[in-house]
């Protein structure tokens, strides 16, 4: 089985990235039955993050975190976006001339971010469509998302459902979605969904001091330290449950009932798991943002296996629109 997904390199990987998406797709990558198809976003990163250098940075940073993490680069496919670009953005175009216009326009992800960015442009527009070209470019049965791109998918299988109507029921592979309910939407220092474009995110692989910065700036209410306070509504105590153990959960949440435990002790707490947690993956994270050039060698490897995926498909697709 075929399994993909894919990262925006606007900015270096948070807790929601590691926990949503990272984690997840490389427990179905050690399944030797599987074929594991991970990339950079960095196409999609231009919606938001024009600064080249930047966005360089930032790319490495995933692959730093993808590999920390665990990720096998030799056995799967580990590439970057903007260099098979070619492949693409072809496949994004013949979608596109079958995408009604009201699909983007009552896209959930699109409202959303138009209404809180101040640069609404085109490529944010069709970012569903880049997406569906992502995926059915390598032949991809199964993409683990999170519920909120449930709907990207659903748009995906229904371009790719409308292009096989036209040129063959055997022209694209329609992918399924995989979605973890167990995690969800990882909430951010402000109750939203984690996000970089939010600016509310937890970076796991700032040096410590940073990290507890970080952690501080998650917002509670102004329940006073010798109240009670309610765990089920609370930011810390959400985010201290994805990664504690079921112990020290219940010890938590029995401190929060209790009362006499403030919200700077349970701020602690979270930020003493982080460390403990992901003591390996930061340590190495440092190691390959030091070493960026064997990050780029990886890279350029595995771009050079997906390559001859794309290829394939996109002569394929060509054959059945007679190009």
């Amino acid at each position: 089985m075929r399994i993909l997904t894919g990262i925006q390199a606007s900015g270096r990987p948070h807790l929601g990235n590691v926990l949503g998406a990272i984690r997840p797709a490389i427990e179905l990558s050690k399944n030797p039955a599987n074929e594991s198809f991970l990339f950079i976003a960095d196409l999609h990163t231009l919606t938001s993050l024009k600064d080249g250098k930047q966005l360089r940075e930032n790319t490495y940073a995933i692959a730093a975190a993808w590999l920390a993490c665990g990720f096998d680069a030799d056995k799967n496919f580990f590439y970057r976006q903007s260099k098979l670009a070619g492949y693409h953005t072809e496949l994004m175009w013949y979608l596109s001339c079958f995408t009604p216009f009201p699909m983007l326009a009552n896209g959930h992800s699109f409202k959303e971010k138009s209404e809180k960015l101040a640069n609404v442009n085109a490529g944010l527009f069709t970012y569903p469509v880049l997406q569906a070209a992502d995926i059915m470019l390598y032949d991809a049965h199964l993409v683990p998302v999170g519920r909120d791109q449930r709907q990207h998918l659903e748009m995906t299988r229904d371009l790719g459902g409308a292009f096989n109507n036209q040129y063959g029921e055997n022209t694209l592979v329609i992918p399924e979605a995989k979605i973890d309910e167990t995690v969800m939407v990882i909430p951010g220092t402000d109750g939203q969904k984690m996000s970089k474009s939010y600016g509310n995110y937890i970076d796991i692989f700032l040096y410590e001091k940073e990290l507890l910065k970080s952690v501080k700036k998650i917002v509670t209410d102004a329940t006073p330290l010798e109240e009670p306070k309610n765990p089920e509504t609370d930011n810390v105590f959400k985010l201290y449950s994805l990664v504690a153990t079921n112990d020290e959960i219940e010890e938590m949440k029995a401190n929060y009932l209790a009362g006499g435990y403030g919200y700077g002790h349970a701020k602690q707490a979270l930020h003493q798991v982080l460390v403990r947690e992901f003591a390996k993956e930061r340590e190495l994270f440092n190691y390959y943002m030091n070493n960026t050039n064997e990050l780029e060698q990886k890279l350029q490897e595995g771009e050079a296996k997906a390559a001859i995926i794309a290829k394939a498909t996109m002569e394929r697709v060509r054959e059945k629109m007679n190009f």
